[in-house]
């Protein structure tokens, strides 16, 4: 399996550490980066400041996104994401606490890759590691830069 940068947008730091830990106790090779809301997030992924350093700030080959997020919501980084040449080819998991039909239809319109309600547990947490080293880092051929 190989170690792909992953970028984890939520602003929720209980959550953060949560799914460090899950990402950690599960034995995750891929770095984990944190921002906060969706204007830092675009700004990662942009290389602007403050994330201009290239190395310490690697172009993620997959985003976990949450939706509700301040500044900018995740809906608006997703459709900037897609709409981004540079940008849209990255894979875009949505991983939040709603589960309205109506916010997953949106999200897929957008062009999210993969709608996940964030578990209550850290057990449930585990398991969506679980399932997303297996399914994107094993299974799935990911794009390169």
């Amino acid at each position: 399996m190989q170690a792909v940068p992953i970028l984890l947008a939520e602003d929720d730091e209980d959550d953060q550490a949560i799914v460090q830990r899950a990402f950690q106790k599960a034995r995750f090779r891929s770095p984990v980066q944190i921002v906060e809301n969706g204007d830092q997030l675009m700004r990662y992924l942009r290389h602007e400041e403050p994330f201009e350093d290239r190395e310490r700030y690697p172009k993620p080959g997959l985003i976990l996104l949450d939706l509700n997020m301040p500044v900018m919501g995740g809906e608006e980084a997703l459709a900037k994401i897609k709409a981004d040449p540079a940008l849209r080819h990255i894979p875009v998991v949505v991983l939040t606490t709603s589960d309205d039909q109506t916010g997953v239809n949106r999200c897929f319109e957008l062009g999210a890759s993969t709608f996940i309600t964030k578990p209550v547990t850290f057990n449930g947490f585990m398991h969506v590691v679980s399932e997303l080293q297996l399914y994107w880092f094993s299974l799935v051929e990911l794009p390169d830069d």
